[in-house]
């Protein structure tokens, strides 16, 4: 089969909105959460977020355009477009056919759902509805709009698997190329979730921290007093290229799409499986995809939310995989600074993945100040301060809602 190479990225995080940023402030150990802005959050159990801050579309977009999208579309475009520019790609010269768009979203345009709804039932019920209602909503439009603005005319659609929806389109973007159904597919995710409606719905299960006085060390995965996720914005787009193709036009190449695989728990609607057995085969078959055996893994950006049970589940998989005391494996969480951009997690972490690669560096887990008793004390994961460490090979694990299990392993392409 062919090879998928990375050649563009793009990030639009709470802790910065471009890749270079958001690196610099993984690396510095950033968090973006605080007190909601887009609404007055008091009278919900959380009140905090990771936002976007001093994003402005009509940077990107004119008037008619941003009134025709949702958010997450938005941002979608705005990701998409740096890693275009960062990839060097020339549409021009390439086929338009072999160039395709395989997004990921979890919820879709949830603020427009929201806000069509409210003017719905607080005015005189009559049926006003927006002629762009159902685009700005529909999940793939973030694809259509991606592709529609470059002239890509092949493979588009998107993915959604909850939290492990960007992971997802990866490693369906990752298959296309190693089969030679496209060239060049731009990939990734995008949310945006920080609605009343998301929140609350959020609040209700109490699967977000309610640390509101300390907003910025709220998400502390592994962290014995963990209690819950903290939500968080944005997107990641990456350009996934054919080697030979990426070759021949002289493109930089950052690393290699070495492989990726899916497990679903058939456990429970919203738990991991105790025992993290579908995480554990999902990291074990991403593996194999990959060639490779757990000893080669460098670096494991791990799914590690905060909440209580998840945390110790993907533990509970990550020390079947690898052993209790893995000596050449490094693990971290950037949720602790980005907060979890559910279905646009995995892209951001990809990224993350990738310039730890490329840089040597990798990312530590702020907040996390004691460890949970049941973690093997073994296991090293990098706390507080990012290290220097030569990365050859990274892992990145997503886990969603409905049990679904998105493992995508990266590797230096030198």
């Amino acid at each position: 089969m062919k090879r998928a190479v990375i050649t563009g990225l793009g990030a639009l995080t709470p802790i910065g909105n471009t890749t270079a940023a958001f690196w610099d402030n993984l690396v510095k150990g950033t968090s973006g959460a605080a007190r909601i802005t887009r609404f007055d959050p008091s009278r919900f159990r959380t009140q905090f977020a990771g936002e976007l801050k001093g994003f402005d579309p009509q940077q990107l977009l004119d008037k008619a355009d941003i009134r025709k999208t949702d958010p997450f579309t938005q941002y979608a475009l705005a990701a998409a477009e740096e890693a275009v520019k960062d990839s060097g790609l020339d549409m021009s010269k390439i086929d338009p056919f072999d160039a395709g768009v395989i997004w990921g979203s979890g919820q879709g345009g949830m603020q427009t759902f929201e806000e069509q709804v409210k003017e719905y039932t607080q005015g005189d019920f009559n049926p006003r509805f927006s002629p762009y209602f159902v685009p700005k909503l529909i999940a793939n439009m973030a694809s259509g709009m991606i592709s529609m603005k470059y002239g890509m005319m092949g493979i588009n659609y998107t993915t959604v698997s909850a939290c492990s929806t960007s992971n997802t389109a990866i490693m369906d973007a990752l298959n296309y190329i190693r089969l030679g159904k496209a060239k060049v597919i731009v990939t990734g995710g995008s949310e945006a979730p920080v609605t009343e409606a998301s929140v609350g719905g959020f609040c209700a299960m109490k699967a977000m921290s309610t640390r509101n006085d300390d907003p910025a060390a709220a998400s502390r995965p592994f962290d014995v007093e963990r209690d819950g996720f903290v939500m968080g914005e944005g997107a990641g787009a990456l350009i996934l290229e054919e080697y030979e193709h990426a070759k021949a036009r002289g493109a930089h190449i950052y690393a290699e799409v070495a492989g990726a695989a899916m497990t679903a728990d058939a456990y429970h609607m919203t738990a991991t499986h105790p025992e993290g057995l579908g995480a554990y085969k999902a990291m074990q078959l991403a593996l194999e995809d990959a060639g490779l055996n757990p000893s080669q893994v460098d670096y494991l950006n791990a799914h590690a939310t905060s909440t209580p049970v998840g945390d110790l589940s993907e533990i509970k998989a990550i020390s079947k995989l690898f052993g209790e005391q893995p000596a050449h494996l490094h693990i971290s969480a950037t949720k602790s600074m980005t907060g979890h951009l559910l279905g646009a997690a995995g892209a951001i972490e990809a990224i993350a993945c990738i310039l730890a690669i490329r840089n040597g560096i990798v990312p530590a887990t702020i907040n996390t100040t004691q460890l949970d008793p049941l973690i093997p004390a073994g296991l090293q994961i990098v706390l507080q301060q990012a290290i220097e460490k030569k990365v050859k090979v990274a892992m990145s694990n997503t886990f969603g809602f409905g049990g679904h299990n998105g493992i995508v392993v990266f590797r230096d392409i030198n």
